[in-house]
């Protein structure tokens, strides 16, 4: 054990550094498309929650590894033949467009629950008090709704970084 530690402890720290990267970079974009998607789910707008709930279900209908094959090698191919130029996609690049759209498509799920996890009167009351639809959610409905989402976060968290295995 003490041999394989002296031998390979270097490769390890490295790989361990990689992996705590590639989580924390995809987790930061899938903060931002989670975000995205997660307003537009709660949004009145028909289309706007339509358009949400697509992006959630494809995402979170195909396989992780399938997701990783098709940004790390169908991405490239298909901008290589439609517009004509070299293009390539690094494996920590890919790797974190890949985790950036699987977590991204269950925060956005998390984020929705948690904004109607807020009692809708909360929104009936800074709204009879003159305050916007928008001045609403970031400064009453999205606090709480922050502090009911944070297991569930976490929880999102560890998951990504398990999955940066299968990258």
């Amino acid at each position: 054990m003490i041999q394989i530690i002296t031998r390979y402890g270097n490769l390890l720290l490295l790989a361990m550094g990689q992996t705590l990267l590639l989580a924390l970079c995809g987790l930061f974009f899938a903060c931002i498309l989670g975000m995205f998607f997660g307003l537009l789910s709660v949004l009145k707008n028909k289309a706007c929650r339509i358009i949400s709930s697509i992006f959630v279900d494809v995402i979170r209908g195909v396989p992780m590894i399938v997701l990783a094959y098709f940004i790390y090698f169908g991405v490239p191919y298909c901008l290589n033949n439609m517009m004509g130029f070299n293009f390539t996609l690094t494996a920590l690049q890919a790797g974190t467009v890949c985790l950036a759209l699987n977590c991204g498509a269950y925060m956005a799920e998390i984020i929705r629950a948690g904004i109607l996890s807020v009692d809708s009167g909360q929104m009936e009351a800074a709204r009879s008090l003159g305050l916007s639809y928008f001045q609403t959610m970031r400064k009453i409905v999205l606090p709480q709704a922050v502090k009911i989402m944070i297991p569930s976060l976490m929880n999102q968290f560890i998951s990504s970084l398990k999955d940066t295995a299968i990258l």
